[in-house]
């Protein structure tokens, strides 16, 4: 995860580096159920709404959470399918936050009505997370459902006036890309603290759909309106999140942008994207799907590490003789391709190597989706070449074409 909103506010009013902190433990989101009440086009988990068999009893899901705490785990994000089918999501959210975790419900909003709400609000989550993926025929689209988009807004509403803190979650292709500005613009009139934009994985239904990914030269565009939206809410005193995930080489790209936009941060916003270090899969960032089985992250899912019903979460974790989690938590990772001579490689880390797995079978080559060009990542050959567009400070205009 690309938390983009501090690299600006480090571009505005830089602060002395002082030394990285790891964390303690990973970030574990959690895919308690793959029932789904819609069935969306980019679904990684391939989530329909019926009954799947075999996922873990309440019971099964306090004592995995007992390890996890006891490992340093400091953070569960609470997903499915949809997390609000389950019918003891409450319970184990409030079991979660009694224990000291940070607790996000990551939903597609839909199911959150009157009643509902006020057992959101009552468990006191540190972050919900709604997935809106264009306007409303978009969404609707997206999501396969009629009336999809205002019931999420319809969440969405619920949790601002509950004062609960809630993000938008988006994920671009090229079927939607020309709404992003919309969408920033819907951030601002709705009172939303966070814009979460998720480049598009190949992974499940993703990898099914991968042709929809957002060309290369549209995604620069994409970043650069985001990169100018976080600018913009800071220049009028807001303090708006603005993230992405799932491709990593958003990090060099932004300070390319640095580069040209305010070339006296450069070298100071540098140093913070070494020390951020790119993709976190297998290391600070886990996954545990609704059968307990664990993988380095939600895109994943074809591969698994372990099932928590059989080790502990702690042990499948630092079991390193899995060749991807040796490779993963190997620095520099043994990537081939571009990514090898990558000179942002200590930055992005080699960036999401499920796509690289996905097209080529090989989970170290390179990153099909990394959107730079061989020249300003200082290779040669024959790889792809793309024609650079100026940065601009009216990028959000420009998006489209």
């Amino acid at each position: 995860m690309f938390r983009l909103s501090r690299f600006i506010d480090e571009v505005l009013n830089p602060r002395p580096l002082t030394p990285a902190r790891p964390p303690s433990g990973p970030v574990v989101i959690w895919n308690l159920i793959r029932r789904c009440n819609l069935t969306c086009k980019h679904c990684y988990s391939i989530s329909a709404d019926k009954k799947f068999p075999g996922e873990l009893f309440t019971g099964e899901i306090y004592k995995v959470m007992d390890n996890l705490w006891a490992f340093g785990v400091p953070v569960l994000i609470l997903s499915g399918g949809e997390p609000l089918l389950r019918p003891d999501i409450f319970d184990i959210s409030r079991r979660a936050k009694e224990m000291g975790f940070y607790v996000g419900l990551s939903t597609n909003g839909t199911l959150i009505d009157d009643e509902k709400i006020r057992e959101i609000a009552a468990v006191g989550y540190n972050y919900v997370g709604i997935s809106i993926d264009g306007v409303r025929e978009t969404h609707d689209r997206f999501r396969r459902r009629e009336g999809a988009y205002e019931a999420s807004m319809r969440g969405l509403r619920l949790c601002r006036k509950m004062g609960i803190k809630v993000g938008v979650r988006f994920t671009m292709t090229t079927d939607n890309i020309d709404e992003l500005p919309q969408l920033l613009t819907m951030m601002d009139d709705e009172g939303v603290d966070k814009f979460y934009l998720s480049h598009l994985n190949y992974a499940g239904r993703g990898n099914h759909n991968r042709m929809d990914d957002a060309h290369h030269v549209m995604t620069r565009r994409a970043m650069t309106t985001l990169f100018e939206a976080c600018l913009d809410d800071r220049a009028r005193g807001g303090k708006k999140e603005f993230v992405t995930g799932n491709n990593d080489a958003d990090g060099p790209f932004l300070l390319m942008w640095v580069r040209e936009r305010f070339p006296d941060r450069a070298e100071h916003i540098e140093r913070l994207l070494r020390r951020w270090g790119g993709n976190a899969s297998g290391v600070n960032v886990a996954n545990i799907d609704n059968l307990g089985h664990v993988h380095p992250d939600t895109m994943w899912w074809h591969h698994n590490l372990g099932d928590v019903r059989e080790r502990p979460f702690s042990d499948i974790w630092m079991d390193t003789r899995d060749p991807l989690m040796a490779g993963l938590k190997q620095s520099p990772r043994p990537v081939g391709g571009r990514c090898a001579g990558c000179r942002h490689l200590e930055i992005c880390n080699g960036n999401t190597r499920t796509r690289a797995h996905q097209i080529s079978g090989d989970p170290w080559a390179e990153d099909p989706g990394c959107y730079l060009s061989d020249e300003e990542i200082g290779v040669g050959g024959e790889g792809e070449r793309m024609t650079v567009t100026p940065f601009s400070r009216h990028a959000r205009a420009r998006i489209v074409g």
